[in-house]
């Protein structure tokens, strides 16, 4: 399973540093968009929808979304405003996952998509049209970070992993794997930094907090599949299950690093 994971990451990196760095501009929001919208797809299941126009039409819903945001987006304050509701809806999912981890119907499920899926494109594909030809590599630290943070978390977890972090919604995820995720996280910060030339300890500071928010991501994500009865979000990644089981965590990391890049002065 490692091994195939492995791989699997492997040819992913690839063809994103290939997207990003040799294809023409504008690849990098098409790819981030086809990611969302098969994201979307592998959503719909956990609003119950089965039949294939169903979940169609789903799908079809968030792009429209996703062209309309994009659209309401075109000033640097207005992409800000969305993270900034974007970022409030993640408390509201930390509530949620804290107090009624249960409190879940098909409803529910389809309305969290549309507020997971179509800010957090946004947030990428604004991202990727940063001025100065620094936007590409923002996104790419971003996706570092989180990938950091996993690859702690799954280590420090199956090493010394003991207390339970979430039971109720993923019963396998453990403190330790947070704390690991965290420790990861922080040492990719500081490599960060010192490649962007940023001041270190306020953006250690930011790339902690976008960690924590990468983990509710991917706790929420847990909670509707536990909801819809599925381990895994689709089988389209082999030895990681579907899209959203490799994205769930960039989708909630995406506005609390926008913002910070605002409050460092990067962007806005």
């Amino acid at each position: 399973m490692i091994k195939t994971r492995l791989v699997t990451a492997v040819v992913l990196v690839v063809l994103l540093l290939i997207i990003l760095f040799r294809l023409p501009p504008g690849a990098g929001v098409g790819f981030t968009a086809a990611l969302v919208l098969l994201g979307a797809w592998e959503w719909s299941a956990f609003a119950g929808l089965e039949e294939q126009n169903e979940r169609m039409l789903y799908t079809l819903l968030v792009a429209i979304l996703c062209a309309v945001a994009w659209d309401e987006t075109n000033q640097d304050w207005q992409w800000l405003v969305l993270m900034k509701w974007a970022a409030a809806w993640w408390v509201i999912a930390f509530a949620w996952l804290a107090f009624r981890p249960g409190f879940v119907n098909r409803w529910l499920a389809a309305l969290a998509g549309l507020v997971v899926l179509v800010p957090a494109w946004v947030g990428m594909a604004r991202l990727l049209k940063v001025d100065g030809g620094h936007g590409e590599q923002l996104f790419l630290f971003l996706l570092v970070l989180v990938w950091a943070a996993d690859i702690g978390a799954f280590f420090a977890g199956r090493k010394f992993g003991r207390v339970k972090l979430a039971p109720k919604v993923s019963p396998n995820k453990t403190w330790e794997g947070v704390f690991g995720g965290v420790i990861a996280g922080l040492l990719a910060a500081g490599a960060g930094a010192v490649w962007f030339g940023f001041s270190t300890l306020p953006f250690v500071a930011l790339c902690a907090a976008v960690v924590l928010a990468s983990v509710v991501g991917d706790l929420t994500e847990s909670m509707f599949k536990r909801f819809a009865g599925l381990k895994d979000s689709g089988k389209m990644l082999p030895g990681h299950g579907g899209v959203l089981d490799r994205i769930d965590s960039v989708t909630a990391a995406v506005p609390f690093y926008v913002l910070g890049l605002g409050w460092l002065g990067v962007v806005g």
